[in-house]
């Protein structure tokens, strides 16, 4: 009883240090648990005493990983999760990093990669620790199918499926309710002159079209596996680089977005939304009085039916409409209806949680139209 008393005393003091004795490295692979003799614990036992049991956790996970990181997913605060972008600093930062360095390493061992075989953004993410285990295992299902890996070789569609593998759904979605409710609107607009005006029914489908993709394409939350900016960058380019795509997307493990960051990225997004619908305001609006000029050239009876649209007021107009209410209706979707209340339910029925998107982008359209 006394020597295993003392054995028990040198465990606790034990200086795991890297001055200290160390115990040998803990591999990725499965085991219940590791046996030590007293002869090889010498300092810890004498000859007579007990065996030593120790057991470890096993670092892989086949699974995906659940949702936990440095703060409880809230606003501001970082959490495993469709997330990405430089953010703010946290006292666990390092140990989150250290950690999420170790599970994608045994992630990419579980799928037979290496850091040399996969693209060179996403293994200097893994050497960063920037990357949770998850996300390898997302990479390497997406990978399956001919369509996803074509389009991870573009940087922003990577980013956003690794976040989120329904994105390619939700804007297949939005652009077919974008067609049909525009197209609906010109029938209700034009009515019997519907079919003789279809130049300009698909001048301003095209334009809506346009629209709805960059309306889930800027918002979307995205995972970031983009290099840091230059030294020399100024601080304003600095701070919207570290800004998330989405303002209210989750922050993965060791990353951690600040309220001001939020906000940058709403105004990020404004600016681009204002520049990308008054863009495509002044091409339809543009063709569209192109076409009503020379209709009236050629046909002198039309001259009367059809005037022409005011081309600034128009798209400068069209282009707040995005940047406000737009931009605040779909961070709000994506970052928050979808991510944070439909995905941590429905993640492994995708076929209900697609229904739903679709049902809550149909709404959204139709609110929209209202405003």
């Amino acid at each position: 009883m006394a020597a295993a008393a003392a054995a028990s005393a040198a465990v606790a003091f034990l200086n795991f240090s890297s001055a200290g004795p160390r115990l040998p490295p803990i591999s990725c692979s499965p085991s219940s648990g590791r046996f030590l003799t007293p002869s090889g614990l010498g300092f810890l036992a004498s000859p007579e005493s007990s065996r030593i049991r120790i057991f470890h956790l096993r670092p892989c996970r086949n699974l995906f990983l659940s949702r936990s990181g440095g703060g409880d997913g809230g606003v501001g605060s970082g959490n495993a999760g469709g997330g990405g972008g430089g953010g703010g600093e946290g006292a666990d930062d390092g140990e989150s990093s250290g950690k999420n360095r170790t599970e994608a390493i045994c992630a990419l061992t579980e799928i037979g990669r290496s850091l040399e075989n996969i693209p060179a953004d996403l293994a200097a993410a893994v050497e960063a620790g920037k990357i949770p285990g998850e996300i390898v295992l997302r990479f390497a299902e997406l990978e399956k199918s001919p369509i996803f890996r074509w389009l991870l070789q573009f940087g922003g569609f990577k980013e956003r499926l690794l976040a989120d593998d329904l994105f390619l759904a939700k804007v297949a979605m939005e652009c077919g309710v974008g067609i049909f409710t525009k197209t609906a609107a010109e029938l209700e607009r034009r009515r019997e002159n519907f079919t003789k005006e279809l130049d300009f029914v698909f001048a301003d489908v095209v334009m809506a079209i346009i629209a709805d993709f960059m309306l889930v394409w800027l918002p979307a939350p995205t995972v970031s596996l983009r290099p840091p900016l230059a030294i020399n960058a100024g601080p304003i380019a600095k701070f919207f680089h570290n800004c998330p795509d989405n303002a209210f997307q989750v922050a993965l493990a060791g990353t951690s977005y600040s309220l001001l960051q939020r906000i940058g990225a709403i105004v990020r997004n404004a600016v681009k939304l204002f520049l990308v619908g008054t863009s495509a305001s002044l091409v339809g609006t543009g063709v569209t009085n192109l076409l009503i000029n020379a209709r009236k050239a050629l046909d002198k009876d039309f001259a009367g039916e059809a005037e022409e649209v005011p081309l600034i007021e128009t798209s400068v107009a069209y282009g707040v409409y995005m940047a406000v209410s737009s931009n605040l209706r779909y961070q709000i979707v994506a970052g928050v209806i979808e991510q944070r209340i439909l995905e941590p339910f429905l993640h492994n029925q995708k076929l209900m949680l697609s229904a739903l998107c679709f049902a809550v982008r149909t709404g959204n359209t139709f609110l929209g139209s209202l405003l």
